[in-house]
């Protein structure tokens, strides 16, 4: 089920498999003023949380933020076939069997922009992560760029974290730094997610900071010399 972290923001985490592990990835749901649903990084769920989403408004948009979180994406168009499907930069040509997929930029899309603030992370061409301030709650919304791998995990999880680095940890993962390319345009958009006044932090895997956000990711982000 949906749980509800502040005024029209809604999360909910759900099992998945990926290289052999199994661990959870979260979705986040934020309602637009005139009752549109935006819907991130989609995890699979069933008719209850399809009838409790439909109770909280109406799902215009989901979104698959990065290069690697899409797996459900089509489950939830088919459970909101009416709904605007957004992906990051390379995405349409990883999947071309999502039909539709609009790619995400630097810009955030006019419809968005009164409750949203977006950047597209650069320098790292295999991830391609974009991220988003929602401002009315004061929310940096992210997927993989940053973790936090907290509470109890299977020893093959708690490992793979130990590895990269966020195990109990807010950090950017050793695997997301090995991929980045382009120093200077990670700095550079590092910089730009730090410009927002954020005070809290969603992020896939799994943590959600509500203490010491913007210093947290500061310190992480520093590993990109912003």
């Amino acid at each position: 089920m949906l749980t509800q972290i502040a005024p029209n923001l809604w999360h909910m985490q759900s099992g998945m498999k990926a290289a052999g592990l199994s661990f959870t990835s979260r979705m986040t749901v934020i309602r637009f003023a005139d009752g549109r649903l935006w819907i991130h990084s989609p995890v699979r769920f069933d008719e209850t949380v399809r009838a409790q989403l439909a109770q909280l408004g109406t799902v215009a948009w989901i979104v698959a933020p990065n290069r690697a979180h899409h797996l459900y994406v089509k489950h939830c168009k088919r459970m909101f076939p009416d709904a605007a499907v957004y992906g990051a930069p390379g995405l349409a040509a990883k999947r071309p069997d999502i039909a539709g997929l609009r790619t995400l930029g630097d810009s955030v899309e006019p419809e968005w922009a009164d409750e949203l603030e977006q950047a597209w992370f650069h320098g790292q061409p295999f991830v391609n992560e974009v991220l988003w301030f929602h401002k009315a709650s004061g929310t940096l919304v992210a997927c993989d760029i940053l973790q936090c791998w907290s509470g109890p995990l299977d020893w093959r999880v708690a490992l793979y974290a130990r590895l990269t680095g966020v195990r109990k940890r807010f950090d950017v993962p050793r695997t997301v730094r090995l991929v980045t390319r382009d120093k200077g345009a990670a700095a550079a958009s590092a910089r730009a997610v730090l410009r927002w006044p954020f005070t809290r932090v969603i992020v896939a895997h799994d943590a959600i900071v509500e203490h010491d956000a913007h210093a947290l990711v500061a310190r992480a982000f520093a590993r990109f010399g912003a």
